[in-house]
């Protein structure tokens, strides 16, 4: 999986879901969409679809921390290699 499709999958869940419509790859989610812990929750939910295994306490931990899209889609990176 690229990076590329990591990114359309993201920007279609943030658009289709959370009503966020290009974004701003650097920007902090929670301070720029009011892009909340729930809405984290739901979107790592979406993730373990997109890569077919569920994810490890630890990763979930790890994405709480998340911020940026850009970010999300390291964190995809890192958990699919």
């Amino acid at each position: 999986m690229t990076r590329d499709e990591i990114l359309t999958f993201i920007l279609g869940i943030l658009k289709d879901e959370f009503e966020i419509v290009n974004p701003d790859l650097d920007a902090n989610l929670t301070e720029t969409y009011e892009f909340d812990s729930i809405d984290a929750i739901a979107l790592l939910e979406y993730v373990e679809e997109f890569i077919k295994k569920p994810l490890t306490q630890e990763e979930k931990k790890r994405a709480m921390e998340i911020r940026t899209v850009n970010q999300i889609c390291d964190f995809i990176e890192r958990v699919v290699s």
